[in-house]
């Protein structure tokens, strides 16, 4: 039984116009207004912390040098300097499985080893803070063992009276906090800036950054850069890939629908004031990909259609077409919704955004397969005519499937 045939040509040519005006809209959005590029595409800080108790302190008296050195293995005390000879002391965590072994083993003149916990800890777990010196002195360097129970929205809460700021849970490494510098703004000053809040909030002794990093400018410029060249690439590699296996009018037809999804999404982006980060771009990616699988779904039912069909025309072949699988589109764009939905209902930062942009791709990505790439086929075969040669007919369960060897494609 043939399905319903709908006259989707007639609506080829007003929704060409209705998308060149979002598409121009945007435009001079992005002229007028520009992007609002996130902490991932602006210079600034990453740094990564962990909140945790004080394990153990050390002190030192003497005229030596004594360094501290962490690693996954040991710590190491290296004494050098007036009034010792150069040597290393190591204290493997293998030998000395808890911080209070580890402590209690500690043999250094002049250094003063004092558990701040009932020294339990697992050795192996030790970490120093690497913003303050390894350098013993009297003022006391803090060994940490562990992580306190801090939640990732406790530290968002902590550091809300910051602008710029992003905050995510690495598991049980603690957090990785990412600022935007304005161009006034030094490294340091950013650094205190966060330490300092942590501290009044949680404690000055609980506050160990393992790695900290600066984003200059022009690195944040070549990440964006890189950017619109990934997005273009991966144009180009659909487009290699339509062509292929299709005729160049069907592959153009696709890239069209493509550009178009991602112009409208940049165009919702842009006047939403969206931060525009890099879950974001991928929300933009991951559209591209999903809606040329729905395009070429269409294509492949054009193709075979031009082959099975006797048609006047080929808008009425593209009608059969779209009709045919009009189903198949609805329903595979409403059932991924759902899921992205319930992302975007139940879910914060990013992610919210990257389901929200999701949802507009969807939605662009189901009709700009069924109106903008067929339209443009349509404008490109205007002046198409069927050629009809020899038919065969063959019967089976079905009907009767009338084949054309003649028929160009």
């Amino acid at each position: 039984m043939e399905k319903k045939l709908h006259q989707f040509s007639k609506a080829f040519l007003p929704c060409g116009i209705f998308s060149l005006a979002i598409i121009v809209f945007g435009i001079v959005g992005l002229v007028t207004r520009g992007i609002n590029f996130g902490i991932d595409f602006k210079p600034g800080l990453i740094e990564e912390i962990r909140i945790a108790p004080a394990a153990a302190e050390l002190t030192y008296n003497g005229t030596a040098k004594v360094t501290v050195d962490a690693y996954k293995t040991g710590v190491d005390f290296v004494i050098s300097g007036t009034g010792a000879e150069n040597e290393t002391k190591s204290y493997s965590f293998a030998e000395y499985a808890t911080v209070k072994d580890l402590v209690n083993a500690i043999n250094v003149n002049g250094v003063k080893a004092v558990l701040k916990t009932d020294g339990s800890e697992e050795s192996y777990k030790i970490f120093l803070n690497s913003a303050v010196t390894t350098v013993l002195s009297k003022n006391p360097l803090y060994l940490y063992a562990g992580n306190e129970d801090v939640s990732v929205d406790s530290v968002r809460e902590a550091l809300a009276s910051l602008e710029g700021i992003s905050v995510k849970a690495l598991g049980k490494d603690g957090f990785q906090i990412r600022m935007a510098a304005s161009e006034d703004e030094t490294n340091q000053n950013l650094q205190n800036s966060v330490t300092d809040t942590l501290a009044s909030e949680f404690g000055a002794e609980k506050i160990a950054i393992i790695k900290t990093d600066f984003i200059g400018s022009n690195f944040s410029k070549t990440l964006a850069r890189k950017s619109v060249v990934l997005l273009l690439v991966t144009v180009l590699l659909i487009w290699v890939y339509a062509a292929f296996r299709f005729h160049w009018d069907f592959a153009l037809g696709a890239i069209i629908a493509l550009l178009h999804d991602a112009m409208i999404m940049f165009t919702f982006i842009v006047w939403t004031r969206m931060e525009f980060t890099t879950t974001v771009l991928a929300a933009v990616l991951t559209i591209v990909g999903y809606s040329i699988n729905d395009t070429v779904v269409i294509l492949d039912r054009v193709r075979s259609n031009l082959r099975l069909k006797k048609v006047d025309s080929f808008n009425e072949l593209l009608d059969r077409s779209l009709s045919d699988t009009l189903g198949r589109s609805i329903i595979t764009t409403v059932t991924t919704m759902f899921a992205v939905i319930s992302l975007y209902v139940f879910t914060t930062g990013s992610i919210k955004d990257f389901a929200l942009a999701l949802l507009v791709g969807l939605v662009s990505g189901c009709y700009s397969s069924l109106f903008i790439s067929s339209g443009f086929i349509s404008l490109f075969r205007k002046n198409w005519k069927q050629e009809y040669g020899i038919h065969h007919s063959l019967k089976n369960d079905v009907g009767v499937l009338q084949m054309d060897a003649g028929v160009t494609v």
